[in-house]
């Protein structure tokens, strides 16, 4: 029992203290200005057209942090503090979303496997606790191993992005520093961010394994009895 409760405390508390680690880092570092005094689509545009990526967009979009790239339109979408800001934060998160247009221009391995898992990994992640929690009521081992094998293409997916998102960061880096857009003494307030936002995508990573591994162990031990 005492095990049981540790595991579910873990499965909240790592996500929780990754979000709130992300949101104090960027909250802190949206305070800080960046030397070149350079909005974040300022930034972003100018990596894109360092790298001919002249065709990318970049849009405002609502909300705190929804900063995204969108594959399909070729367009980077900033959220609002972060395309007319002028901080250390605004210009990290802005060069990371641009390294992952050029992961795309550049068919980058690991983004285009990302991307075919998208569809199965969707459905896998709706429907595998309908097929675990059916199979648990129904007594049907069959049921949870198919939850467990839908499961596991919504961990895939998980695990994918990592070296996806990671990639997307050094690039960004490397743009910043190269581009000059940010100097020496303004290298670790960027990677402080960026590590951040990293550590997100890690935490959750580690909670779908941790819960594919229990349901993986409940199929094992019911298909024993």
């Amino acid at each position: 029992m005492i095990g049981y409760l540790i595991y579910f405390a873990l499965l909240m508390i790592i996500p929780l203290w990754a979000q709130s680690k992300v949101k104090n880092t960027y909250k802190k570092y949206s305070k800080v200005m960046n030397s070149n005094m350079v909005t974040g689509a300022q930034v972003a545009r100018k990596i894109l057209d360092d790298n001919g990526l002249y065709h990318v967009t970049i849009e405002e979009t609502k909300g705190t942090l929804s900063d995204h790239y969108d594959p399909r339109k070729k367009t980077v979408r900033l959220s609002s503090d972060n395309f007319h800001g002028y901080s250390a934060a605004a210009a990290a998160i802005a060069a990371h979303e641009v390294g992952h247009a050029i992961q795309d221009a550049e068919s980058y391995a690991f983004l285009r496997f990302r991307h075919s898992l998208v569809p199965i990994a969707g459905f896998g992640d709706k429907m595998s606790f309908v097929f675990i929690i059916a199979g648990i009521f129904l007594q049907a081992t069959n049921l949870i191993l198919i939850g467990v094998i839908f499961m596991s293409f919504a961990v895939l997916f998980q695990l994918v992005t990592l070296p996806v998102e990671f990639d997307a960061s050094n690039r960004a880096m490397h743009q910043l520093v190269s581009s000059g857009i940010i100097r020496n003494n303004e290298e670790r307030q960027t990677k402080k961010v960026l590590n951040a936002a990293a550590f997100t995508y890690v935490a959750a990573a580690l909670v779908a394994v941790a819960e594919l591994i229990r349901f993986a162990s409940m199929f094992l031990f019911a298909n024993d009895e």
